[in-house]
């Protein structure tokens, strides 16, 4: 049948189809955005794949290699252009204090109940406002018991003459110059000039047994066999525990030192909401598990219903499982400010150049 229209129906219909050229080009809602920011790997590419697709989002990663640094990069933007930020926790209590964190809203983090309280409540975030726990760690001793001769219980023992070019070291003065002092009988974050001279000798005096330093892949050398004793962190010694089950892992007499990477959101950060989803989704407890034994994060969990999803080998591994009668009254790394960041720098730089 022949249609025929009115002029009023004919205006009627430009108009529709003028309204469908603008609103038919419009998304029916903003693509959904989230800016992460941490060390390169640290969140696992089948975890972060598995978000976008559940929730709809696009990740950008950027990453850092040094967490002052990124301190820095993120003061320079003013808590903006990230969303979410990881990183150690010392940054995060000065990331506090200069305004750079957002208080996060748990109505939109069902799952943050439940994470362990034993990693919360701590001194960069003493009410829990502002961080979610991520990876809790202690740097450890790792050694092959088939090439090395001596018992090796402690930090002490790195100075043995039968050691002689076979440690590898984690290149980071402020884990390693603290740790000495530790072994010296002082805090982590002494700062009186009589200890800080006198771990500068113990390094001196330290250096012809050191076969390496390597901050991200020292587990690398202890895995060729180019060095046959290892200091360096938790996740980076589980690594080579899990190749090596016969090396023995060692939790130093003298004390260790712990530290808490956390997850929080800029005070600025440009998509907060789905930033929020993102930390409900990561204390989901299969996922949590699956960060946890990620071969490039391997580090202790921190959430109370993840164990059901932790594999065998990862419950056996005595590097992210330590009795808490072992680990002691934990020591973290707190800020001792730039004047005395600066004088551990230089005595790890004249130690190395030595």
């Amino acid at each position: 049948m022949r249609r025929t229209f009115t002029k009023i129906g004919l205006i009627a219909l430009a108009l529709v189809m003028t309204l469908s050229l603008f609103t038919g080009c419009q998304p029916a809602e903003d693509a959904k955005e989230l800016v992460i920011f941490t060390w390169e790997g640290y969140v696992p590419d089948d975890i972060i794949a598995e978000f976008e697709e559940e929730y709809g989002v696009t990740v950008t990663y950027n990453y850092f290699t040094n967490p002052d640094e990124a301190l820095q990069r993120l003061a320079s933007v003013d808590g903006g252009e990230y969303d979410i930020v990881i990183n150690s926790d010392y940054t995060l209590d000065i990331a506090r204090n200069e305004g750079l964190m957002m208080e996060l809203d748990k109505s939109k983090i069902p799952n943050y109940e439940n994470l362990n309280p034993v990693y919360m409540s701590q001194f960069y975030d003493p009410e829990n406002k502002y961080t979610v726990p991520y990876v809790p760690g202690t740097p450890l001793i790792i050694y092959d018991p088939s090439r090395v001769d001596v018992d090796i219980t402690g930090y002490a023992d790195l100075w043995d003459e039968s050691l002689k070019d076979s440690i590898v070291l984690l290149d980071y003065d402020r884990v390693i110059v603290g740790l000495f002092l530790k072994m010296l009988g002082y805090s982590i974050n002494e700062t009186d000039p009589e200890a800080l001279a006198q771990v500068e000798q113990k390094l001196l005096e330290l250096k012809p047994n050191v076969r390496a330093l390597n901050m991200d892949t020292p587990y690398e050398t202890m895995l060729s066999g180019e060095a046959t004793v290892g200091l360096m962190f938790g996740s980076q010694v589980a690594w080579v525990y899990n190749e090596h089950p016969d090396f023995k892992v060692v939790y130093p007499k003298e004390g260790m030192g712990f530290g808490i990477d956390c997850v929080f959101i800029p005070s600025n950060a440009p998509h907060a909401d789905v930033a929020h989803e993102f930390l409900n989704f990561i204390c989901d407890p299969e996922i949590s598990a699956r960060i946890s034994m990620d071969e490039n994060v391997m580090a202790i969990n921190c959430n109370l219903k993840a164990e059901p999803y932790l594999s065998e080998e990862y419950l056996n591994n005595p590097a992210l499982f330590i009795p808490d009668e072992v680990l002691g009254e934990k020591e973290f790394i707190q800020d001792i400010g730039a004047e005395y960041a600066e004088q551990y720098a230089e005595i790890w730089n004249r130690f190395k150049q030595a």
